[in-house]
């Protein structure tokens, strides 16, 4: 048995739906700017950039139904929907082909993010650590696993503030779908059981403020929802 100097912390895991086991989280991939309208709304060009990641700490994870305290340091609090993908399976170097076979389930997430931190970090060329991979920055619902072989590829992905929808869009206005993001990110590193990624958020994001009730969804894999505190 080995001794540590303190005990360590419980690993962050992720509900699934209809079960009372729950996914352990060993990290978080971020895609930025993987639809096409928020792309241009962050002043970017989306036909000319191949996708980039980011990365969020495992235990930045929470559960739906949470409060999320306001973060420090930030005036201009955002949020962003997302699909979640879940691997369960180790790979390197995937074909697009093949790339759906790492896929444990699919869920909805929110990305946090301090917009004034991130800009302020893009504009000087630094890491976007500080606007993106904060304390409970990745509210994620309960996972859905892959049932016969079936992957969405399209469906609604929305979110509203106080019951005002402010993102509506389809998920087939993934600039790289699922298949090609699992391939690309899977050159640089081995993913293994228990890897999140967040794919990326449609156009109309925007700020939030304490006691704002933030819920959204993805057609086929629920709702989640969140009290900013």
């Amino acid at each position: 048995m080995t001794d540590y100097v303190f005990n360590p912390p419980v690993p962050p895991t992720v509900a699934v739906a209809g079960e009372t086991a729950r996914f352990p989280v060993r990290r978080v991939f971020c895609v930025g700017r993987n639809y096409a309208a928020h792309a241009r709304e962050m002043g970017k060009d989306p036909d000319r950039e191949p996708p980039f990641f980011f990365t969020k700490p495992a235990d930045a994870v929470v559960d739906s139904g949470v409060t999320v305290p306001y973060p420090p340091e930030t005036s201009n609090f955002h949020y962003e929907i997302e699909l979640i993908v879940a691997i369960g399976r180790e790979a390197f170097d995937v074909s697009r082909e093949a790339a759906l076979d790492l896929v444990y389930g699919y869920g909805v997430g929110i990305d946090l993010t301090r917009r004034d931190l991130q800009f302020e970090a893009r504009d000087k060329g630094r890491p976007w650590d500080w606007g993106k991979a904060f304390d409970q920055s990745a509210p994620i619902a309960p996972l859905h696993r892959v049932r016969d072989g079936q992957h969405p590829a399209k469906g609604r992905i929305w979110l509203a503030v106080n019951g005002a929808v402010k993102q509506d869009a389809d998920l087939t206005e993934l600039i790289w779908p699922v298949p090609d993001i699992i391939s690309i990110l899977s050159r640089s590193m081995v993913l293994k059981p228990g890897d999140l990624i967040m794919t990326g958020t449609p156009a109309g994001v925007g700020a939030i403020v304490r006691g704002d009730k933030v819920t959204g969804g993805i057609d086929g894999l629920g709702e989640i929802a969140i009290t900013i505190g």
